[in-house]
């Protein structure tokens, strides 16, 4: 696994109107090399798609292609995100006054010691103050 990757990124790839150089980089990358993410990740992005189904900005139809594509790339999920939920996450989430949900993604990537790819700047600040390496699309 090359990175974490987080769904703020997932989601700018998606979209085109979001799709810059670097998310389009990453997912070369990503295709590449592979990405890990917690086991909310799924989730995360098929609430966020189902949440643009109900506000019509997309159709159940493009929500469905979208999640064919990922489905296709090498995304593994962790399988400790849960044990640290309570311990760890909780701790970074208190500490940089993140939702647990992106505290989740920073420590998987600092337990990893792998890079993490987000557009959330708050995540993006801690990432660096604990000198866990931020993919550059932020």
């Amino acid at each position: 696994m090359s990175l974490v990757l987080d769904s703020s990124a997932t989601l700018a790839w998606i979209y085109d109107e979001e799709t810059t150089p670097a998310i389009r980089a990453l997912f070369d990358r990503v295709a590449d090399e592979g990405a890990v993410v917690p086991a909310l990740w799924r989730l995360e992005v098929a609430n966020s798609l189902t949440v643009a189904v109900r506000r019509e900005r997309i159709d159940v139809e493009f929500r469905r292609a979208a999640l064919a594509d990922l489905a296709l790339l090498d995304i593994s999920a962790d399988q400790h995100t849960d044990s640290q939920a309570w311990a760890e996450t909780l701790h970074l989430a208190n500490r940089f006054r993140l939702t647990l949900y992106d505290a989740a993604y920073l420590e998987l990537a600092r337990r990893r010691q792998l890079p993490l790819a987000t557009l959330d700047q708050e995540l993006h600040t801690a990432a660096q103050a604990i000198g866990t390496q931020v993919f550059g699309v932020a």
